[in-house]
């Protein structure tokens, strides 16, 4: 049984909203950032800056103090409203290959603690700290928790025929993509969608792992004080076949002291190797890898020699740390190696190919995306995903909502 409920959120004024709302802080290149912030001056770039900006210089205190005024700025500028009721929104995202369509509710602490709400992924204690003390300081929260729950009919019905409605947000945004907002504040469909939850026995963190352990934390921390919003974080609550999961591929910036013929053949152990040469190869089904070295790619076929793997080590991500990545590259800590870095697979393999044809990094590897069915089996099991296993759309933009703690 799921409990979700609505809220009294503050959001742009209609007429902003296009200016407002932005990518997460960190998908910035500093050159575009200093483009926002010097021309246009609606952007929520401007609330969330004061969090990075001379962070060596200040304290944490006086930095998530600065976003925190920064916010009442655009409060009392009139750049923000705030509903008069507690409300549900629906919300969709097309971008230029999908459409993404889910509910924005506050989901329960005590679900999350319960593992109603259940996880794949593991955390790192100082980024929840740091996280929780960020979200006491400001007193509010824009980045929603991605949520699955299994695809359920009636609820695609009402959102079929939501969406016929007048939505009271409808914009583009500069990187091609359309997001349209319609507001649920009927006493009777805020009812009809929370029987609609509560048959749900369970639901899944697809992205926002350590904001809702952050949220847990603060929970812990300040629930003497009475305050209802604590119970709850803010989420974008989506049917799992509407997710998008891509993987996240690896660059290594060295063998380890390996010569590549040797690092091929100890390859072969587990793997029967293909050289495609400069065929721009990826993996084509699980089990298969990618590999860019010396200038050619190659495809890793793995022998499956274990007669009854775990769901954890059937895992891509597992077996290539397991077989390549700790053991012959010498890469026990897949979280802060400097040897090691990420791309989303959403980029072109191209990029893979430039960054270790321009020598920083040796050799690359390729993974096939996991599916909603072994982040649901390894969350059932209790069981964690290696870091940097999977990169899930849609991402939600900063400043389009926001949850008052």
């Amino acid at each position: 049984m799921s409990k979700i409920i609505p809220f009294k959120a503050v959001r742009p004024t209609p007429d902003k909203v296009a200016l407002v709302t932005c990518r997460n802080y960190d998908d910035y290149s500093q050159t575009e950032l200093a483009s926002w912030l010097n021309f246009n001056p609606y952007s929520f770039l401007h609330v969330i800056h004061p969090a990075y900006v001379h962070s060596q210089k200040i304290t944490l205190d006086k930095r998530f103090k600065g976003v925190a005024h920064k916010y009442q700025d655009f409060k009392a500028d009139g750049i923000f409203i705030e509903e008069d009721q507690p409300v549900f929104f629906l919300y969709e995202i097309q971008t230029k290959t999908n459409v993404f369509t889910g509910i924005v509710a506050g989901t329960s602490i005590e679900d999350y603690k319960n593992n109603v709400i259940k996880k794949h992924e593991d955390t790192l204690q100082y980024r929840v700290e740091l996280f929780k003390d960020y979200l006491h300081q400001t007193g509010f929260n824009t980045e929603p928790v991605l949520i699955t729950y299994p695809d359920n009919p009636s609820i695609n019905q009402w959102i079929e025929e939501k969406k016929k409605s007048q939505p009271i947000y409808n914009y583009s945004t500069t990187n091609k993509e359309k997001h349209q907002l319609w507001k649920i504040e009927s006493a009777e469909e805020i009812q009809w969608l929370q029987k609609q939850f509560e048959l749900i026995p369970e639901l899944y963190i697809a992205d926002g792992h350590h904001r809702s352990a952050s949220a847990e934390l603060l929970y812990d921390q300040d629930k003497h004080l009475g305050n209802e919003n604590l119970n709850y974080f803010m989420s974008f609550l989506i049917a799992e076949s509407n997710v998008k999961i891509f993987e996240f591929n690896r660059i290594i910036r060295d063998l380890n002291g390996y010569e590549t013929i040797d690092f091929l053949l100890k390859l072969e152990e587990h793997f029967i190797i293909k050289n495609k040469e400069q065929e721009l190869w990826k993996p084509q089904s699980k089990f298969e890898f990618g590999m860019y070295l010396d200038g050619n790619f190659y495809a890793l076929f793995y022998k499956q020699e274990t007669k009854n793997p775990t769901i954890l080590e059937n895992l891509d991500a597992q077996i290539l740390y397991n077989k390549v990545l700790q053991p012959l590259l010498g890469i026990d800590d897949l979280r802060n190696d400097e040897r090691i870095e990420y791309i989303p697979g959403k980029q072109s393999i191209l990029t893979l190919k430039e960054l270790i044809d321009e020598g920083e990094f040796e050799v690359g590897f390729m993974l096939y995306p996991s599916d909603i069915s072994e982040i649901k089996a390894l969350a059932d099991n209790h069981l964690i995903m290696p870091p940097k296993s999977t990169y899930i759309e849609p991402k939600f933009r900063s400043g389009l909502m926001v949850y008052e703690l």
